[in-house]
């Protein structure tokens, strides 16, 4: 990879991807494009690479980026925020700007690489294969469905790969505030002192996933021989009273969750992704566990004695 663009760089798994690519490929010229709407330039501090403020939407915008090469483009800006309610917006950020992305793919000749989502499965209580999606439970997984449904129309015209990232956690994702992981969030109130509070009672289920695997999925993603949408998860749920006991345990408290009502009528109490056609695709396996991934992001960034973004 000599020539890459990276949309949404400056959000949290973009801003990832991109000091992993920058490390990997110190020759190559990398290109972030966000329009910070929704990101933090913090992210970004100590990137080598060129920065772009554009909407992807906006066609306009992308005139800039048709004047440079590049070989392959990882798509992750989006509007991510579940709770937002405005589906017009929801609809024209992601699907325009990637109907746009998809453009500039093909002009390119670059392989493209973008982000989906577990939300386009909706509620289900198995895991969650490929062949089960079309039924999501919000906008936002409405506006990643028809992504896909686009993607599939540019068959034969470039290569084209959707990730559908579930429920991921880790350095960067500070910013996204409430809709940052429950990991995070809960993380900080036990940093406070303050007992976790989740909804009644604790044992909904997630197939957390860690930043440095989602990362390494997507630059995987690449290797693929066929046009795809995979899963990027663990394959294992885990409760939001087992993420308590990892964080007891290395915070090295004993603080217990205080329970309360779930006031969504939309929200997900079960995910868990199949990851056998992800193995067969793209050869992907996680290497941190929920837990280990845990471990892994509380010493090394959240916990006051670490150094945020240090790379590891």
């Amino acid at each position: 990879m000599k020539n890459i663009l990276v949309t949404g760089g400056s959000g949290f798994i973009g801003s990832n991807l991109a000091f992993e690519l920058e490390s990997r490929y110190p020759n190559a010229t990398i290109t972030v494009i966000d329009d910070f709407r929704s990101s933090s330039f913090k992210n970004l501090v100590g990137f080598r690479g060129d920065v772009l403020g554009f909407n992807l939407a906006e066609k306009d915008s992308l005139n800039i980026l048709y004047s440079k090469p590049f070989d392959v483009i990882f798509h992750l800006a989006s509007i991510t925020d579940t709770t937002v309610l405005d589906e017009r917006k929801m609809m024209f950020d992601n699907v325009e700007g990637f109907r746009n992305i998809l453009e500039l793919a093909v002009d390119k000749k670059a392989d493209l690489v973008y982000a989906s989502s577990a939300a386009v499965y909706g509620s289900q209580n198995t895991p969650m294969k490929e062949s089960d999606a079309g039924q999501p439970n919000n906008i936002y997984g409405f506006s990643k469905w028809i992504m896909e449904n686009l993607a599939k129309t540019y068959e034969g015209k470039l290569k084209v790969v959707g990730l559908r990232y579930f429920n991921v956690f880790g350095p960067r994702e500070s910013f996204k505030g409430a809709a940052a992981s429950m990991i995070y969030q809960l993380c900080q109130q036990m940093l406070a002192g303050k007992r976790p509070r989740v909804f009644k009672y604790g044992e909904q289920q997630r197939d957390f996933i860690y930043v440095k695997d989602v990362v390494e999925a997507t630059i995987q993603a690449r290797s693929a021989k066929q046009n795809t949408a995979v899963n990027i998860g663990t394959g294992k749920p885990t409760s939001f009273n087992e993420v308590i006991a990892s964080l007891n345990e290395v915070l090295g408290t004993h603080l217990q969750p205080e329970y309360f009502d779930n006031p969504y009528d939309f929200y997900q109490n079960y995910t868990q992704a199949d990851i056998s056609h992800t193995q067969k695709a793209i050869g992907f396996q996680c290497r941190f566990s929920t837990h280990e991934g845990i471990l892994d992001y509380v010493r090394n960034y959240l916990l006051p004695s670490a150094q945020p973004f240090v790379q590891h």
